[in-house]
């Protein structure tokens, strides 16, 4: 099935009826008026959530307070927030659009639904929504904490790869920070709590992840944690005992905050089922039907996307079939001879540190590799500054085999590739270099860097489908750049790459609307993908703590093809691939209805 342009959504319908307004239309808000207000929801939303002013790099000056901060994850303090969501989008509500520029019509659009997004989720009294936070803006989650989601997991690396510290006040916020993240645990605790009395538990596959994983972060010396560490590295030649300081503040709050949060889970633990999907919770339904629609900005139903999924499937390996059988692989499958190819020696890591030490340099070669090929491919080029890094122990365990994200605004840390090397299992020659494009460049990290040109407010939002939508178009210009020219296996790892993401409408619908169990998931998708068991079971566990989002990925390319045809026929000769790439990244994080009505700008400039 296809997807049209009115399957997408956007905040309200007055605002694309004002789009169309002619410019000048009485009883405007003038384009300053608004400018100026944008800029102060972006101060208010940096407030509510200072971890994006961090994770930015702008968290000094007349910011520098937001340094000492994070974000309130108590019952009060979330329901405060929910309270200044839905007074801004009063605000927004309220803007007439008709004498606006483009761009800044674009910009309204663009706050308005994320508002709108944000506040149905506060709507549901229970779980964690994120939609408003740069820093995990791209999950919304049921469960407060699971394998992939809290505090426990996101603030200790964010301080020790974000919160630099130059001077003493630096170090002192990063003291506050600590103080701060034991309220958290607290906050996240008593909101488990609550949770719990509405009947809202994590599966019991996933609570034992979680636990095990807690277990690693508050197990062994305090002094040898990454929180400590990070902050006797940066003021190691700074006055002030900071290192001792911070190991008195983990051993007296932040350790008994674990300690209590992993109490409240085994209780927990005790009462779980292993139900996957979220059609167990009060208005699940409704629950899944606001994940789906904020993660892929569609109006698509359950059934729609699980069909979509076996069309795109379908048609993926019709052209992997072909591959293989020139492989000399013409037996079973497709999804059975993929899963012969992994366990072929020449494909394989070692897994130890020699394996890991091979594949990260191997990951390195692909990514200078592609650099040379990206002026082909934009007409616009960004910096692309990158580091790749292994994944933090007690973090590997419940995260997906990786992730990125570009760096600050001034480009002084720069964008991170994360890899899982748990177990290296997961990883071959042949499916590792597409992730490596979708990652960093010219994925996330890439397209990072675009959006920071824009206005703070543009910079401080994200959409699912579009950001991983894109992602998964970059693997795409690998390939059309010429990577796998004369490298078929190679292909095969890209196609079962984007394959992989049409798998995954069909899993995470069939967990969640047709309440398929985990190991029913599991089996169809490892089967159907030739995917590694290792690899399969992460990535269900994951759509069970974070329902809709796997499915903004393959919703998102699609758009992004369909748009890119449609301005291909429309120009023909005058088409120009650099121009049209340049249009969507410098397009920013926007809903994809919103990306069409800049394509039909770019078409009708052109």
């Amino acid at each position: 099935m296809t997807t049209s342009r009115r399957d997408f959504v956007v905040g309200t319908g007055a605002v694309i009826a004002a789009a169309n307004l002619p410019a000048g239309t009485g009883g405007a808000d003038s384009g300053a008026t608004v400018e100026k207000l944008m800029a102060e929801l972006a101060e208010e939303l940096l407030v509510d959530y200072p971890e994006s002013a961090t994770t930015l790099g702008i968290d000094r000056g007349q910011r520098a307070h937001l340094k000492a901060k994070l974000t309130d994850r108590s019952l009060a303090g979330q329901a405060f927030i929910a309270q200044r969501v839905a007074k801004r989008l009063e605000r927004l509500n309220s803007i007439d659009t008709s004498a606006l520029s483009e761009p800044m019509r674009i910009g309204v659009d663009v706050m308005r639904t994320a508002h709108e997004f944000a506040a149905e989720g506060f709507a549901f009294p229970y779980g964690d929504v994120a939609l408003l936070n740069l820093s995990w803006s791209w999950r919304n989650a049921p469960y407060v904490v699971a394998q992939n989601t809290g505090s426990f997991l996101e603030i200790p690396d964010m301080m020790a790869e974000l919160h630099t510290i130059k001077k003493r006040e630096d170090a002192d916020a990063y003291l506050a920070r600590l103080e701060a993240y034991a309220g958290q645990l607290d906050g996240e605790t008593e909101r488990l709590q609550s949770a719990a009395a509405q009947g809202v538990i994590a599966p019991d596959f996933l609570l034992d992840k979680t636990l095990s994983q807690i277990r690693i972060a508050r197990g062994g010396n305090v002094a040898d944690g990454s929180l400590v560490r990070s902050l006797a590295k940066q003021t190691k030649n700074m006055p002030g005992n900071y290192a001792a300081r911070a190991a008195k503040i983990a051993a007296e709050k932040i350790i008994p905050g674990l300690d209590r949060q992993m109490a409240e889970l085994e209780v927990q633990r005790r009462r779980a089922t292993n139900d996957a999907g979220v059609w167990k919770l009060p208005r699940g339904e409704e629950y899944y039907t606001w994940t789906l629609r904020a993660a892929t900005t569609t109006r698509m139903t359950p059934e729609q996307i699980h069909d979509r999924g076996r069309a795109e499937l379908q048609e993926l390996q019709a052209e992997m079939d072909a591959i293989l059988k020139r492989q000399g692989l013409t037996y079973g499958t497709v999804g059975e001879r993929m899963a012969a190819l992994a366990k072929q020696k020449r494909f394989q890591f070692p897994d130890n540190d020699d394996g890991r030490a091979r594949f990260m340099a191997f990951l390195k070669q692909r990514v200078s590799d592609i650099r040379s090929r990206l002026p082909r491919a934009f007409a616009t080029l960004v910096p692309g500054k990158l580091e790749i890094k292994r994944m933090s122990p007690e973090v590997e365990p419940g995260a997906p085999v990786a992730y990125g994200g570009a760096g600050t605004i001034d480009g002084k840390v720069p964008g991170k590739f994360w890899i899982n090397l748990h177990t290296m299992s997961v990883w071959t020659t042949y499916n590792a270099p597409t992730i490596a494009y979708h990652e960093s460049i010219p994925g996330h990290v890439w397209q990072g860097e675009y959006t920071f040109q824009m206005p703070l407010f543009r910079s401080l939002l994200a959409f699912n489908a579009c950001s991983e939508g894109w992602a998964l178009y970059a693997e795409q210009l690998a390939a059309e750049l010429g990577v796998y020219d004369d490298d078929p296996v190679g292909r095969l790892g890209y196609l079962q790459s984007i394959a992989f993401r049409a798998c995954r409408l069909v899993v995470d619908t069939g967990l969640h609307a047709r309440r398929w169990t985990r190991e029913q998931a599991i089996q169809w998708f490892a089967t159907t993908n030739g995917s590694s068991a290792a690899e399969v079971s992460s990535e269900v566990d994951r759509y069970c703590a974070w329902p809709g989002q796997a499915c903004g990925y393959k919703v998102g390319h699609s758009e992004i093809n369909r748009l890119r045809n449609k301005a291909q026929q429309a120009l023909g000769a005058q088409f120009d691939l650099r121009k049209f790439n340049d249009a969507v990244v410098k397009s920013g994080g926007v809903p994809m209805v919103v990306l069409a009505r800049i394509i039909d700008a770019f078409v009708a400039r052109h």
